[in-house]
């Protein structure tokens, strides 16, 4: 199936290795992001090329919606970007960062500032929250094992939230619900491999 009409945020896959490439997830985020949201080493791709493009990481924010021991599930549906995940329990909101969508954000002087604000509307897109919370970044996420991890780099957020209250706005987003660890683990082979990986760190995480 083609890819949407879109230039997404990306960096060469040698930076990810020279900063020290990994499998799973790595808490020491703050060794790479200054160097993965440094404007002078991201850039913008047609996303039909960078799906195909193993030389390449696309920036995937990859935020879990957390309310005490509890995180928010849902299944990819048939409307879903990606078709690799449809049909898929995720634990994780987020999406590509994308050129259109975020022009107005590359112009700050502060590459993070940007990146944050990018988050934010991507994870507003996806779902509405109506509850205070913080935003953290905990990890970052890399499954060069499969066909859609190999051109993904994830940045892992939890969104911690003060109540319970989400409601979805795409359609691609169905089945909504917050689980306790034990809820996920149970369901964890019918988890995209990145919501697998972070069931498997959850106390790590949302400590």
């Amino acid at each position: 199936m083609s890819q949407p009409d879109e230039n997404v945020l990306v960096v060469r896959r040698s930076l990810f290795d020279e900063l020290g490439s990994f499998h799973g997830l790595n808490f020491e985020p703050e060794k790479y992001l200054s160097a993965l949201l440094s404007r002078g080493n991201n850039f913008f791709l047609p996303r039909a090329q960078a799906e195909n493009d193993p030389s390449h990481k696309q920036i995937i924010p990859y935020a879990l919606i957390a309310h005490g021991d509890t995180v928010l599930h849902y299944v990819r549906g048939k409307k879903a970007g990606e078709q690799r995940l449809v049909a898929k329990g995720s634990i994780g909101i987020g999406g590509h960062m994308n050129e259109d969508k975020d022009e107005l954000l590359w112009n700050f002087e502060i590459d993070e500032a940007a990146y944050r604000a990018g988050v934010e509307r991507e994870v507003n897109e996806e779902i509405k929250i109506e509850s205070p919370f913080e935003d953290r970044i905990v990890a970052l996420l890399n499954d060069d094992t499969t066909e859609v991890g190999r051109v993904h780099l994830g940045i892992v957020h939890v969104f911690r939230l003060a109540e319970p209250k989400v409601q979805k706005r795409e359609a691609m987003i169905t089945n909504v619900v917050f689980l306790r660890k034990e809820e996920l683990l149970a369901r964890r082979e019918n988890l995209e491999t990145w919501s697998q990986l972070c069931v498997d760190s959850f106390d790590r995480l949302l400590s």
